[in-house]
């Protein structure tokens, strides 16, 4: 089946007028709110509670692992090429994945899996057997769950590839970023066009079910010209899902970002022509417009849950499990239930220690308020349909919406004024010009924000 993708309007002055540091809203309340103060008793209940809730499970699997520094890297990574690090760290991975699943209700379900990083082909074939096999036997999947993995292109070969699909992957993800050479090296990420097309080819022999590629928009030396190229080229790819990510420039925060001149990274304007030109060109090449940055073909599983009103964001950017809740495993790795969000340890000696002592290697976490239930369920609405209906919030939650949101409302109508979105009776409609400024009008329920340090966040275009 296909359907008709969203249309997007692009507003330059709206554009620039609305360009500040916000949330990507991937979850609500953002991680940003996670408090050390979150502790062993508050991670049991949250275990206890989902226990008796009837919902899926999704996985997720950090491996924080890599060859080499990407400068334009914002992920929590340990650089090394010490292989020693990986076994070691499987070893206590391994160890968690055990000390969590004897505390959960073993028939629950398993309809996602995802392992990301850092770089999961850092592990060797056998390691990937062994951490596949560990959760495996810990773990009820469904069969028809979708199983993914991150790969670096630069350091795989074919029955690398084909080895991952036998093991019971059926999704893969890499970053491409940018096709230019001169990007490619001012980013420490050289990996010529013959070896993406080539990592392309082998995924597609080995049957994968779907295939997602990553661009970024603002690094150094972009421009325009060179951008639409490397659009160009990624169409030729055919990929399943396209994600393209605006370039947090936040060296006070990552430090591996100094490597980069903010002399070479394209001025504001350009970056606007940039993601112009791009939404335009991924359109008319046939991908639907999710949302924010993320593209997909018409039959794609997201562009049919978006159709189907069953599309959800997590901390991994939109899923098509709207009922699953998120258990996260390993290094800096964020669980997202129902009612509770928690991070693990930031630094490796932190996370063996919790291990070593049997303790949950839980660093913060927040129990959510039903106020904080109830602006999720908004804010992920906007997100992911550029839609809300009044009316069921009121039914939901039993409240009267108008009046709840009282405020908000009050500071929705200076959008609403702008046009980016539309206040009816019983509804709220994001137009055209807002499906690209989506996280200004989600900012409008967040409760959290007007006590935050924005320049945390990455801008909104």
């Amino acid at each position: 089946m296909k359907y008709l993708s969203p249309t997007v309007q692009f507003d330059t002055e709206l554009l620039k007028k609305y360009d500040q540091p916000l949330p990507r809203y991937t979850s609500y309340p953002p991680a940003t709110e996670l408090r050390t103060d979150f502790n062993l008793f508050d991670h049991q209940q949250a275990i206890a509670a989902l226990n008796q809730r009837s919902s899926p499970l999704s996985l997720y699997v950090h491996i924080p692992f890599c060859q080499s520094a990407c400068y334009f890297c914002g992920c929590n990574v340990i650089v090394s090429n010490n292989r020693n690090v990986a076994s070691s760290y499987l070893n206590y991975l391994i160890k968690e994945i055990h000390q969590t699943a004897a505390q959960l209700d073993s028939r629950k379900p398993v309809v996602q899996m995802h392992w990301g990083g850092g770089t999961p082909n850092y592990l060797t074939l056998e390691q990937v057997e062994l951490l596949w096999r560990a959760i495996h036997d810990n773990f009820n999947f469904a069969p028809d769950a979708e199983i993914s993995i991150e790969i670096n292109p630069r350091y795989v070969d074919q029955p690398y590839i084909q080895a991952l699909r036998e093991i019971g992957f059926n999704r893969v993800s890499f970053g491409i970023q940018d096709f230019n050479p001169q990007v490619q090296a001012a980013v420490n990420r050289v990996q010529p066009e013959e070896l993406l097309f080539g990592a392309m080819d082998w995924i597609r022999q080995a049957q994968f079910d779907s295939v997602n590629v990553d661009l970024i928009y603002g690094l150094p030396h972009q421009t325009l010209r060179t951008f639409e190229e490397t659009i160009q080229k990624t169409v030729q790819l055919n990929p399943d899902r396209i994600a393209i990510f605006n370039f947090a420039y936040i060296p006070w925060l990552k430090p591996v970002q100094k490597n980069i001149s903010e002399q070479a990274l394209p001025s504001p304007q350009e970056k606007l022509d940039i993601l112009q030109m791009a939404i335009a060109e991924l359109t008319r090449s046939g991908y639907y417009y999710i949302g924010m940055d993320h593209f997909a073909k018409p039959d794609d599983e997201l562009s049919v849950a978006q159709h189907n009103g069953q599309l959800k964001r997590n901390f991994q950017g939109y899923t098509t499990q709207p009922e699953a809740e998120l258990l996260g495993f390993g290094l800096t790795s964020i669980s997202m239930l129902h009612d509770a969000y928690f991070q693990n340890h930031k630094r490796l000696k932190d996370y063996y220690q919790a291990i070593d002592y049997r303790q949950p290697p839980v660093e913060k976490g927040i129990n959510l308020h039903r106020d904080d239930v109830i602006r999720r369920e908004i804010i992920m609405q906007l997100m992911c349909h550029f839609s809300l209906s009044k009316h069921t919030i009121e039914t939901k939650y039993h409240l009267d919406f108008d009046d709840y949101f009282a405020v908000e409302l009050a500071d929705l109508r200076a959008l609403a004024d702008d046009g980016l979105v539309r206040i009816i009776a019983n509804r709220i409609e994001v137009t055209p010009p807002g499906r690209l400024l989506i996280r200004n009008i989600a900012a409008v329920f967040d409760s959290y924000l007007r006590d935050r340090i924005i320049a945390n966040f990455s801008r909104a275009i």
